[in-house]
């Protein structure tokens, strides 16, 4: 029976027994979870626009070394009479075009913004991964062991997402100082308890079911239980929550820097290159804040597009 054949048979059921007569019905194959949720996140325009972006800012941070017109860690090759030139200016030897300008260093904006996105999508990304690590564990065995465990474990949760995110990295950083892995360290310390709140709520629904039960009366260890068996189905809302805090781990650590207790002055991460142009502004300066901006608010707003349609194709609710 082919497609014709059961288009019919669905407009006349009473005709179905002799269409069925003509042979066996061959149905399509089931559509597996990773077919449905591509077709699911390609069906929605946003979701997809928010991938190139996001796609595009990793690809950049990534060949940063091989595509940018100019090192601007290379202090001996910059030229200070070449500093806050406009875009489309060319170097004093006329050899170089800056497409988008100079900073107060004289630095390529081009290329340290490229520079910029390596280092925020670097430190956005591994404090993201270890706060997820971190809090996946302590939500796990909050939900799994219960009683005081818990009751101990959510209530340093509570404790830490009672202050702003910002009041607390300001005052990590102000005791550890500058630095990337300073920086690092206090996006994790800022971000594990999100993950703690929805790896628990997660583990608790999972801890109700009947494969827990079995591993259990298995005698196998908690530590197997909860890294083997319970943490591959708390995922889901796990890397919905994962993304989306990439794009706050981003905007925070650009305002870190900003505010000049983030990374040091020679690095060229994306918020320390807005902070380098402020001051710039108002003399006509523009293009030294601007662009870093734009491809800063390009890359967070390619992360939360991402993150929210996630969101919604993951939700178990939504689940066909």
């Amino acid at each position: 029976m082919n497609d014709t054949t059961l288009q019919a048979a669905v407009a006349a059921p009473e005709a179905l027994p002799a269409l069925i007569a003509e042979g066996p019905v061959l149905l399509p194959p089931p559509e597996t979870p990773w077919q449905r949720f591509r077709r699911e996140f390609l069906a929605n325009k946003l979701a997809v626009f928010g991938l190139v972006l996001l796609t595009l800012a990793v690809g950049v941070a990534l060949l940063a070394p091989w595509i940018s017109p100019q090192n601007p860690y290379d202090i001996g090759k910059l030229d200070i009479f070449d500093s806050k030139l406009p875009p489309g200016s060319k170097d004093a030897a006329g050899t170089m075009t800056y497409w988008l300008g100079t900073d107060g260093q004289a630095r390529d904006l081009l290329s340290a913004i490229f520079y910029g996105l390596r280092t925020s999508l670097m430190v956005g990304g591994i404090s993201v991964a270890a706060a997820l690590a971190i809090g996946s564990v302590v939500g796990l065995a909050a939900a799994y062991f219960g009683g005081w465990i818990d009751a101990l474990l959510m209530r340093i949760v509570d404790i830490q997402l009672s202050f702003p995110a910002i009041l607390v990295a300001l005052i990590l950083l102000a005791i550890l100082g500058k630095g990337v892995d300073k920086v690092i360290i206090a996006l994790v310390i800022v971000q594990w308890a999100y993950f703690a709140r929805a790896a628990r709520g997660a583990a608790l629904v999972e801890r109700a079911k009947e494969y827990i039960e079995a591993a259990q009366c298995m005698s196998l260890g908690w530590p197997r239980v909860l890294l083997r068996h319970m943490l591959p189905n708390c995922m889901p809302p796990l890397i919905v929550i994962a993304t989306i805090d990439l794009a706050h781990a981003i905007a925070l650590e650009s305002t870190l820097s900003f505010l000049g207790v983030g990374v040091p002055v020679t690095e060229p991460s994306l918020g320390m290159l807005i902070a380098n142009g402020f001051e710039f502004l108002l003399s006509g300066n523009y293009w030294i804040s601007f662009f870093p901006g734009i491809a800063l608010a390009l890359s967070i707003v390619g992360i939360n597009l991402v993150g929210d349609h996630l969101r919604d194709i993951l939700n178990p609710h939504n689940a066909h």
